[in-house]
């Protein structure tokens, strides 16, 4: 894991501004997820601690996050004692990748009282604890840890807290040269080290020796020990330690994400990774560094399991509707015969004096054709001459019907391809509330069953939440991401003469710029409709314009379908960097 304890120091030391801040309010948007918005130096900041298993940090963040109508048990907890409390300490344990924040309030007696949140950064078994440091007494922790999971730790309210086992390693902040080497000395003639099978490399035994270190930074510092030579000698290695060490030590910081090349994979460090051959960018401050690597990584790892049932769900529809098109293409194929059977009829029926009843077959003059050529007749022997005829005429008439028939069904499935089409669109860009939204939709239009109908929400919002961008001209540009977004933004929310945008017979978001505009903001616009679309990693996407009141929906349609007449056409290849310049509310 890159998030080792060298990046926790840089944290904690970017922390130090807020001790003394005071906590406003608690959210606790995901599962994983705890956001203090903390009001400190004339400015209101929000500090994350994330516990989630693949993504765990703490940063200050600037991300916009929707939280649940009704808040987690823990959430609610952290507001009861921690609420309206002030920072007082917000320190590292060693090296580990610990955090501690001592939280100073008063309780409801008016008395001050002490909490600490431990923010533990382990992997899978990340979690944020609230403990009572006066009994060291577990308050409640993020994720619940059974005896029947860990006899050793259990966090459990009630519990007693645990530290996590000691690792028996060195603090590398506090070591001397004499110190590094025996460390060294001490893991290289370890009983595990003895066995391999192979000589242990020099990043592995600062890794072994040292806390707080993870395998990127120990193969920088051999790395930078090598300069010039061809093995690893101990002082040059000491001397690449050194340097590193001292540099945290001073809170001298440089936090890079450097892309690798080819590979086009991002690592991030709070010191140069000259190892590494690629791209490096360096931040102002470690949280953003974190911010510009994690991203929106963490959401879309939660996104991706909250809706995996509804992705295979949507596919399996989809590949329904594609196999019941292909058969209706072959009915098609089939009634263009139809024809044929009507000519037989009118040939038989010129032809009722030559037929007797138990004929098999007759020979006609076939009128239609040029050369007036003979043309043979297969007859039902069970029928009589007129019958014969009318049986063709019949033929005729049941295909000719199915073909109207059949050219409905063929258009009614292109329209449910492409709303399903759409919806895995919508998936693939939502966000957690919008995938509620999207699930209420299939309900609503009878695609899956409301298992929870009698625990069901409260009364729906009728005012669905929109990202509202404001462009660099500081014009409004609202987005929606779904269909019930999409269908109050555009019927409900915008004005007639405000401009509407969608990626051109592409599945994509409607996108609405609320007042007078000059180029720059519809650029900015037109990419928006590209990048919340399927076309997202295309170039020269091609995006229509036109205004509300030439956007309508026609009776019957499907959530979010809408036809435009008087539209112009603009061609952007999305850009995420830029589009992450705007800022962006959440209305």
């Amino acid at each position: 894991m890159a998030l080792d304890g060298l990046v926790l120091h840089a944290i904690v030391h970017e922390l130090q501004m807020y001790v003394g801040g005071r906590i406003n309010k608690i959210h606790q948007p995901s599962e994983n997820d705890v956001v203090l918005q903390i009001r400190t130096q004339r400015q209101n900041v929000k500090l994350l601690l994330s516990a989630n298993p693949t993504y765990p940090r703490v940063q200050t963040t600037e991300q916009v996050t929707m939280n649940p109508m009704d808040a987690p048990m823990f959430c609610m907890l952290l507001r009861k004692y921690c609420e309206g409390g002030v920072i007082e300490v917000v320190e590292q344990i060693g090296m580990e990748r610990v955090i501690r924040l001592q939280i100073r309030h008063r309780d409801e007696l008016g008395d001050i009282s002490l909490k600490h949140i431990i923010v533990e950064i382990m992997g899978r078994h990340s979690n944020i604890i609230l403990l009572d440091p006066v009994t060291g007494t577990i308050l409640d922790g993020i994720h619940h840890v059974t005896p029947a999971i860990s006899s050793y730790r259990v966090v459990m309210p009630g519990s007693t807290y645990v530290t996590p086992p000691e690792q028996d390693k060195q603090n590398p902040l506090e070591v001397d040269s004499a110190a590094f080497i025996q460390a060294l000395e001490r893991t290289s003639s370890s009983d595990e080290v003895s066995v391999s099978p192979s000589p242990i490399k020099p990043e592995q035994q600062l890794v072994a020796a040292f806390s707080g270190l993870s395998p990127l930074i120990a193969k920088e510092i051999v790395y930078r020990s090598m300069q010039g030579k061809t093995e690893v000698d101990t002082a040059s290695l000491w001397q690449a330690f050194s340097e590193v060490m001292t540099a945290m030590r001073e809170d001298r910081y440089e936090p890079v994400i450097v892309e690798q090349e080819p590979t086009g994979k991002l690592f991030f460090a709070m010191t140069p990774l000259t190892h590494i051959k690629g791209t490096s960018k360096l931040y102002p401050t470690p949280s953003l560094c974190l911010e510009q690597f994690y991203g929106d990584k963490a959401e879309r790892d939660t996104v991706k399991q909250r809706v995996s049932d509804l992705l295979k769900f949507l596919q399996n529809e989809v590949n329904k509707n594609v196999k019941k098109l292909e058969k209706l293409q072959d009915t098609i194929e089939d009634s263009k015969d139809a024809d044929k059977y009507r000519i037989l009829g009118e040939l038989l029926t010129a032809s009722l004096h030559t037929i007797k009843k138990g004929d098999k077959e007759v020979q006609a003059i076939n009128y239609y054709d040029e050369d007036q050529a003979m043309i043979t007749i297969t007859l039902d022997p069970l029928l009589g001459p007129a019958e014969n005829a009318q049986r063709y005429f019949k033929k005729y008439s049941k295909l000719k019907n199915s073909t109207v028939i059949v050219e409905e069904q063929i258009a009614q499935t292109h329209q449910e391809i492409t709303y399903l089409t759409t919806l895995l669109q919508q998936l693939s860009v939502a966000s957690l509330p919008d995938i509620e939204e999207i699930r209420d939709e299939l309900m609503e239009q009878g695609y899956v069953r409301d298992r929870n109908k009698k625990q069901r929400k409260k009364k729906k919002k009728d005012k669905p939440a929109l990202a509202c961008y404001e462009s660099s001209e500081g014009v409004p540009i609202y987005v929606g991401k779904n269909n019930t977004q999409n269908e109050y933004l555009t019927n409900r929310l915008a004005s007639s003469m405000d401009t509407w945008l969608h990626t051109k017979d592409i599945p994509g978001s409607h996108v609405v710029i609320r007042g007078e505009f000059s180029d720059t903001t519809l650029l900015e616009a037109a990419q928006l409709a590209a990048y919340f679309s399927q076309a997202k990693n295309s170039s020269q996407v091609p995006v229509d314009y036109t205004t509300i009141k030439h956007v309508h929906k026609p009776n019957g349609s499907k959530p979010g379908f809408v036809i435009y007449v008087n539209q112009k056409t603009v061609y952007v290849t999305p850009e995420e960097e830029e589009i992450k310049q705007l800022k962006v509310t959440i209305k």
